[in-house]
């Protein structure tokens, strides 16, 4: 869901632009175990009622491998798992728009009560306690001597091709290191050139993936969770590794790398946090076994 990462927010926004201005389970299990209200094309879902033996889940159809309409991606399993916690039964409602709109279309206007994934600062919602913790990394591949493991890396400033994320860390420190113009043309090739100020536009975590696994780019940067499935299920083996948490850039400023996923809520609706929260404790070591399954990096808690 939002992001990420991919999971892409109001509040790691304000973090990245800062030094940018600067620098320059089985699907059919999880189906059977969870409701789901379709939205119709061009329309806002229909609004199942509000029941407290039911979880409404504010719920992306665009935001593959952390929400995907059968079900099984990573932030429908913890919602799966949360609200089973709870005693409550899983209704999915979908929106047929990236996880960025979820609050503003989903929460804010009350057909689903609660959206998964969201940076734990996020200013728009209530947010539970986190329950991951997880950071940007640097992907290449396990057979090319590039092992790569801090954007003070010398090498950076001379690879053929990077990709990341629009709007991220990642295209922060590209830019902070003096690249970004070598690679705008390249990452735009990957969106069909369509510009991410007019509309949303985000390169596709499998594409970033795929574009280091069949050497068309020589490092990929991107937040682990919206990657680690994808490295994981590479036919080309792949290493994944974490960006140092103290990154900083040129000026001496720090670039946040490191992001406490929680849940988030209406700001009128403490109880459902308190629930949620509870639900969360008790859902630990399902959640837990979610994420290794994914092969998502998971880093301790300060």
């Amino acid at each position: 869901m939002p992001r990420p990462r991919a999971r892409i927010l109001a509040a790691r926004f304000a973090a990245v632009l800062t030094l940018a201005s600067l620098a320059a389970g089985p699907v059919a299990a999880q189906e059977s175990e969870a409701q789901a209200i379709q939205s119709e094309p061009g329309k806002a879902p229909a609004a199942p009622p509000a029941d407290p033996a039911t979880l409404r889940i504010c719920a992306s159809e665009k935001q593959p491998p952390l929400s995907m309409r059968d079900g099984s991606g990573l932030e429908n399993r913890v919602a799966i798992a949360v609200a089973e916690a709870m005693g409550k039964k899983p209704v999915f409602v979908w929106l047929e728009k990236p996880a960025i709109y979820l609050v503003r279309d989903g929460l804010e206007k009350r057909t689903c009560d609660v959206v998964v994934g969201l940076d734990s600062d996020d200013p728009r919602v209530l947010t539970t306690r986190p329950y991951y913790r997880s950071g940007y990394v640097f992907i290449t591949r396990a057979d090319k001597d590039l092992d790569v493991k801090s954007w003070s890396d010398p090498r950076l400033k001379t690879l053929d091709h990077m990709v990341v994320p629009f709007g991220s860390p990642g295209e922060a420190m590209l830019k902070d290191i003096g690249r970004y113009e070598e690679d705008m043309a390249y990452l735009y090739s990957l969106v069909n050139f369509r510009s991410p100020r007019n509309q949303y536009t985000q390169i596709d975590p499998a594409r970033i993936v795929s574009e280091v696994a069949n050497d068309k780019a020589d490092v990929g940067v991107a937040f682990g969770p919206d990657v680690a499935r994808y490295v994981k299920d590479s036919p080309t083996p792949l290493r994944m590794t974490l960006v140092p948490a103290d990154t900083v850039g040129s000026d001496g400023r720090k670039v946040p790398q490191v992001f406490d996923q929680s849940m988030g809520v209406r700001k009128d609706d403490e109880a459902l946090r308190k629930a949620l929260d509870a639900g969360i404790e008790k859902a630990r070591p399902a959640i837990a076994a979610i994420l290794k399954q994914d092969g998502v990096p998971v880093v301790a808690s300060n």
